[in-house]
């Protein structure tokens, strides 16, 4: 049996974190890569040296792309998951920080183009619905085969803070988070359940509030805790199940950022942007798109977070004709 190829761009917390869990699960070859000499070596070294105690028979092999050539090792990958990207540092704008993720996309846009075009990539630098817009603007590539973490992690998040409040298992907690990851997120509370039960006959209004709101904050939680970064785990994690689901042709059905055309873009209000809704995620990418129907309170919501992905996807726009040679 051919074992799958998994590159990972970006050595990163989140990076190198989605690698050892890829490797924990044996998906596949972890390929790992970062601009920063040393780093995808070592933290690759560092997992492929647990391989005894995990019992995975795979390479876990890292590559510095300060040399760019090295990015040929990504070809006929499986799969790609783009965490590569900036964080915020003190005195940078927002816009500043915008410019630079796109300039790094551009540059790994042109590489998976060049080596690997016919992957499956899942895209996680933030922000990840306009990154997934910015790489497949930059890649020509089928907009299906690309998908952007969001609602995966957002999900994740609610359903251990309802558990949590509820002293049940988490495995029998289902809830669901679509829109834009964070604070422009949009959570579907007649969706979510507990063994089928929904929530609503569980919890008072104002403790569900309470534990949106949590979710909505959940990452700057973390951050506030940490002080000098943000979450790895519950992303790491919330990406391998988005690639299981790819390896492993599962058809899980995830809300993830995917890209709305078509019948899709006349009920959602969005068209040719990448948002996150509910998607069936196989071998192909990105399998189907789910509409679902909205309540006014809802779709007051939801439009707040189109806008939100429309204004930052002109952005993506603008910088690519500011940048066109």
């Amino acid at each position: 049996m051919v074992r799958k190829k998994i590159s990972v761009i970006g050595a990163g917390n989140v990076g190198a974190t989605v690698a050892q869990f890829l490797a924990a699960k044996q998906l596949g070859d972890v390929y790992l890569f970062d601009v920063v000499d040393g780093i995808p070596e070592g933290k690759a070294l560092d997992i492929q040296e647990g391989a005894p105690h995990w019992r995975y028979d795979l390479d876990v092999i890292g590559f510095s792309t300060s040399d760019e050539t090295k990015y040929k090792n990504m070809e006929d990958s499986d799969v790609i998951v783009v965490t590569a990207g900036l964080a915020r540092k003190p005195g940078m704008s927002r816009d500043d920080l915008f410019d630079k993720n796109v300039e790094i996309i551009s540059d790994v846009s042109r590489n998976i183009r060049k080596y690997s075009p016919d992957s499956i990539i899942v895209v996680v630098s933030n922000p990840a619905d306009i990154m997934a817009y910015a790489l497949q603007k930059f890649t020509g590539i089928d907009p299906s085969k690309i998908m952007g973490l969001g609602g995966s992690l957002d999900s994740s998040r609610f359903r251990t803070f309802l558990a949590k409040e509820l002293n049940v298992s988490v495995e029998d907690v289902n809830a669901f988070v679509i829109g834009g990851h964070g604070d422009d997120m949009v959570p579907f509370i007649r969706y979510s359940s507990v063994a089928g039960i929904p929530i609503e006959n569980l919890l008072s209004k104002e403790k569900i509030e309470e534990i949106v709101k949590r979710t909505r904050f959940g990452g700057g939680e973390i951050v506030n805790y940490l002080k000098t970064g943000s979450a790895f785990y519950a992303p790491g994690i919330s990406i391998t199940a988005m690639v299981e689901s790819v390896i492993m042709d599962k058809k899980r059905v995830i809300p993830c950022a995917a890209y709305i055309t078509g019948k899709h873009a006349d009920h959602y209000g969005i068209r040719d942007k990448f948002i996150g809704v509910p998607i069936k995620i196989g071998e192909n990418g990105v399998e189907q798109i789910y509409d679902i129907d909205f309540r006014p309170d809802e779709l007051e919501l939801w439009k707040k977070s189109v806008a939100s992905v429309e204004a930052s996807s002109k952005k993506v726009d603008e910088w690519i004709t500011k940048h066109a040679h």
